[in-house]
């Protein structure tokens, strides 16, 4: 029983403190430069909409007021069955450089980019979400990144700008792109920022039809072959932290769902022989789901030990814990003391969903507004 405690808290010790301290080490030391140069290629940036009317002509101005020549930017706007007035918004736009693809029944954010992404003309491809605002140098920031031929995907930094939101979504945001910074620096991230990111167009492959995470799927696809997947800090979107766990709690679990899909899709990757993200892949992505299991594993084997004081003063901590994290759950007022234990305890339950409903099949393909 000791053994199964302790190398369950090993394990999530590692996931959560060692890797993370290990990646940025090796980040100052082995770090791989990206000659990046202030070039303008022509950019296509696509994206796919349902019910955006109250975000999408903010999100069209702020491309409009882009920091990159307006002649090598033509913009396709994917609307996946909306029901709202985001057509109508849409088509105030429309010209030469802008576009709107209309699909009257939803086929789910892979049909829709795959059917951009074959009408689109320019050399890099940017997939952009309708919600959050580009800061005006985004574009020209990522895009820079393409003038080292090793790159092939290039990710935007997502900001939250809006400090009253759940402080918890906040904090794990920031360890995330700490994490993600590092592994950039000596190779590869996994994945993108979902929000904006950019690719080489003849990089992009056909996306599974009932594929979850295509910010995930295309840049691990796009290191399978060979290129590298960055992180760009200076290529910035804005958005708004949510401020309810709830909804924090339904995107994180498509989000896992669709991590436990990526697994079978790209099984080779976890190679370390052939892979050059396998130990990041296995130690970022693979240990992080394992977490909510292995917490249960300690909780359990901790209650079969409580004739020892040590293990004792463990079972408290626990307890304790858990019991900051309710409270978390009931306070309406935002305390980050409570909201990051109650967060951690979110995303890790989400870990435990997301698993049902992928093996299941329960998880859509199409996406829920949260915001």
């Amino acid at each position: 029983m000791k053994f199964i405690f302790w190398a369950s808290l090993i394990i999530i010790v590692y996931t959560y403190i060692v890797y993370p301290a290990l990646v940025y080490l090796l980040s100052l030391f082995f770090r791989k430069l990206v000659k990046k140069q202030e070039i303008y290629p022509t950019v296509s940036i696509l994206i796919a909409a349902y019910n955006e009317e109250k975000n999408i002509e903010g999100k069209i101005k702020s491309i409009l007021e882009l920091d990159y020549p307006k002649e090598k930017i033509e913009v396709l706007i994917g609307s996946d069955g909306s029901t709202d007035k985001t057509d109508e918004l849409v088509s105030k736009f429309t010209n030469e450089r802008f576009s709107l693809l209309r699909l009257l029944v939803r086929e789910g954010k892979p049909a829709v980019l795959n059917s951009l992404a074959k009408q689109a003309k320019n050399e890099i491809l940017v997939f952009t979400d309708a919600r959050q605002k580009l800061e005006r140098s985004s574009l020209k920031e990522l895009v820079g990144n393409f003038a080292d031929k090793t790159i092939g995907s290039v990710s935007a930094q997502l900001v939250f700008e809006d400090g009253t939101g759940n402080k918890g979504v906040g904090v794990y945001w920031n360890y995330e792109k700490f994490i993600r910074i590092s592994e950039s620096k000596i190779g590869s991230m996994l994945g993108a920022t979902g929000a904006m990111y950019a690719i080489r167009k003849n990089l992009f492959s056909n996306l599974p039809n009932d594929l979850i995470l295509d910010d995930v799927f295309v840049p691990l696809k796009i290191v399978a072959v060979g290129f590298r997947a960055i992180f760009e800090p200076k290529a910035i979107i804005f958005d708004s932290i949510t401020r309810d766990a709830g909804q924090e709690f339904q995107r994180k679990t498509r989000t896992l769902a669709g991590n436990f899909q990526i697994f079978g899709l790209f099984k080779s990757l976890f190679n370390p022989v052939k892979s050059p993200v396998a130990i990041q892949l296995f130690s970022h992505k693979f240990l992080r789901l394992l977490v909510p299991f292995l917490m249960i594993i300690i909780f359990i084997a901790n209650i079969a030990m409580l004739d020892k004081n040590t293990y004792l003063l463990i079972f408290a901590l626990q307890v304790l814990f858990y019991f900051v994290a309710f409270l978390g759950s009931m306070l309406k007022k935002n305390n980050r003391m409570f909201d990051i234990p109650h967060m951690f305890c979110v995303m890790n339950s989400a870990a435990v969903i997301g698993l049902y409903r992928f093996l299941f099949n329960k998880q859509a393909v199409t996406w829920e507004k949260t915001a």
